[in-house]
């Protein structure tokens, strides 16, 4: 008999949860008592049924952070109508997302390919939650690759010259496939400041090395040169101060004395492709909420 009513509940349940609509919820405030209750009662009176919830009360700067997944039978837009004034009352910066939509991405890529190649076999087999809908390159190498996952491929050439006018045309294609994130794997071009604060929050750069460090062309060849013991790699947001974004995640390999320069570049290209796939997937789970030059990562 137990057995018969906990599957009629788990059955109940399952037919619950496939009539509700699940969304993320992410929020930042002065903190203070009474948030999480606020936050919570909103959504019981919408008979929503929380799945998933994490909270942060940063010490240094009394700012409050909060993520929340949850199912609820009212619309996207019937949602955002009642949800409007509750945060504004509460003085909420918040964001609200539909869970099941896959975010749509541009990448970048130069010459170098591992990161782009990772990115696209990840999103093919359901491992990041975004829809690759344009590739922009300076260069024209990974055209083929481009077309193998049927993704538009642009190349898009920068000279000093042409760099206003091409990052037009970038900004065109990113604005005309309405890209929520733009990832630079491996897109050894400096964006402009205009670009870089128009994609500010929404794009992200892989930097190879544990920054701040051996900046500049050869960074395995550098660290080669001063003995180094750790190599690693950098996933941060792109801001108008080269490589001083917020950072998302990083990582490091560690290397010994018999190891050469062509040894260390081929472990830190896994590491790269890892760390920026893990921010990639952060991201676009809404998993990430900046902290002035820092951020907080539920992970």
């Amino acid at each position: 008999m137990k057995k018969t009513c906990a599957r009629h509940a788990r059955l109940a349940l399952k037919s619950y949860n496939a009539a509700m609509n699940a969304y993320i919820l992410t929020l930042s405030c002065p903190d203070r008592p009474g948030i999480v209750h606020a936050v919570s009662g909103f959504l019981l009176q919408r008979h929503a049924n929380i799945e998933e919830a994490a909270q942060y009360s940063d010490p240094a700067t009394g700012l409050f952070f909060m993520r929340v997944r949850f199912l609820c039978e009212l619309t996207t837009s019937a949602l955002l109508a009642e949800l409007m004034p509750e945060a504004n009352t509460l003085g909420l910066q918040w964001d609200l997302h539909e869970v099941h939509q896959a975010m749509p991405t541009v990448l970048f890529v130069s010459k170098e390919g591992h990161c782009l190649n990772d990115l696209l076999f990840r999103t093919q087999s359901g491992l990041l939650p975004i829809a690759v809908k344009a590739i922009i390159s300076n260069h024209r190498d990974f055209y083929q690759l481009a077309a193998s996952y049927n993704i538009p491929f642009h190349h898009i050439p920068v000279t000093a010259s042409t760099k206003a006018s091409a990052e037009a045309k970038q900004m065109e294609i990113i604005q005309a496939e309405q890209a929520q994130l733009v990832v630079l794997a491996r897109y050894m071009q400096i964006l402009s400041n205009p670009m870089c604060q128009a994609l500010s929050g929404k794009a992200i750069n892989i930097h190879h090395s544990f920054l701040p460090s051996f900046k500049g062309a050869k960074p395995y060849h550098q660290a080669h040169e001063r003995g180094v013991k750790l190599i690693g790699a950098t996933a941060h947001y792109v801001t108008t101060d080269l490589d001083e974004g917020p950072i998302i995640e990083q990582d490091v390999a560690r290397v010994d004395h018999a190891q050469t320069p062509e040894d260390l570049t081929r472990m830190g290209r896994d590491t790269e492709s890892q760390v920026l796939a893990r921010a990639v997937k952060w991201h676009s789970e809404h998993r990430v909420i900046l902290n002035g030059h820092k951020t907080v990562i539920f992970k």
